[in-house]
């Protein structure tokens, strides 16, 4: 039947469709809006700057801002002289549910779906990406600068599932994550399937989310978190800022931004039956399917 069909309230046969179908078409937009997650949920691990599982070892004037956490071990040392600007948990209930936490959202991130591509064996460094989930069959490299291009969206998320170890360069401007375009280190996550290394003044983004141990060697700094589930957090003069989206900033929800619109929308269509087949009338009363 053709877009340009005239149809009226008084056809014969013809009714309204009840407003049960229209929300469930709105519904059907949130449905499909949602099927692409948008953030990795740290839970109560998001307050930590630093958690691991065995042990966490400081040598000289670290700092950490944020919270430091362990469990299910109990030995942290070099704090002094390292400074925590935020509360220790060792051992604690706070520590074992972040852990819990942190368990849970490293499956989440592992089973992303890969939208970005598979990158085994290219190092990132050199590469300017957009926001995606990446993936990498074995190990990742980071040597000289990765650009991450939020392109100017509203707090798109980056997400890096790594097999296994994870390592950036040493020595001075050797390795860095740079964030352009509206990209904020709150939503760039490291998925590592084993360990993780900073090289030496390596200046680093993210959070990373590691099965085994993180370690940052002498003047690696880093804007996000090292969370590491099983192993040992071993930190050496870094800087550690737990990473905060800006204020104001949310992760954006598709779904309901698309279910907004769609009620609008559908607000302006008329849905009718004629002779068994249901229509759908624009404003001017036409028939558009």
């Amino acid at each position: 039947m053709k877009a340009t069909l005239l149809l009226t309230a008084a056809q014969s046969g013809a009714r309204r469709i009840p407003m049960g179908l229209v929300v469930a078409a709105a519904l059907f937009l949130l449905q499909n809006a949602t099927a692409n997650p948008t953030t990795v949920n740290l839970g109560t691990a998001s307050s930590f700057a630093v958690l691991a599982g065995s042990t966490v070892t400081s040598t000289g004037n670290t700092i950490v801002n944020g919270d430091l956490g362990l469990y299910p071990g109990t030995s942290v040392t070099g704090f002094p002289a390292g400074v925590v600007n935020g509360t220790m948990h060792v051992a604690d209930a706070v520590a074992q549910q972040a852990q819990t936490d942190l368990l849970a959202a490293y499956n989440a991130a592992a089973g992303l779906a890969p939208t970005g591509g598979t990158l085994t064996g290219q190092d990132l460094g050199g590469l300017t990406l957009t926001p995606g989930v990446y993936f990498f069959a074995s190990s990742a490299q980071i040597t000289g600068q990765l650009t991450l291009d939020a392109q100017g969206l509203s707090d798109p998320v980056f997400v890096f599932q790594i097999g296994s170890t994870l390592t950036t360069a040493s020595g001075p401007n050797a390795s860095s994550v740079v964030l352009v375009n509206g990209a904020q280190a709150c939503h760039v996550f490291w998925v590592v399937g084993s360990s993780a290394t900073l090289g030496t003044s390596s200046d680093f983004v993210g959070n990373i989310l590691a099965v085994t141990s993180i370690t940052a060697d002498t003047g690696a700094t880093v804007d996000g978190r090292l969370l590491a589930e099983n192993g040992a957090v071993t930190l050496d003069n870094n800087t550690i800022t737990e990473a905060i989206c800006n204020a104001g900033s949310s992760v954006p929800d598709g779904g309901s931004t698309l279910l907004l619109l769609g009620f609008g929308v559908l607000s302006l269509l008329a849905f009718v039956e004629v002779g068994g087949r249901t229509m759908i009338l624009n404003q001017n009363r036409r028939a558009i399917y």
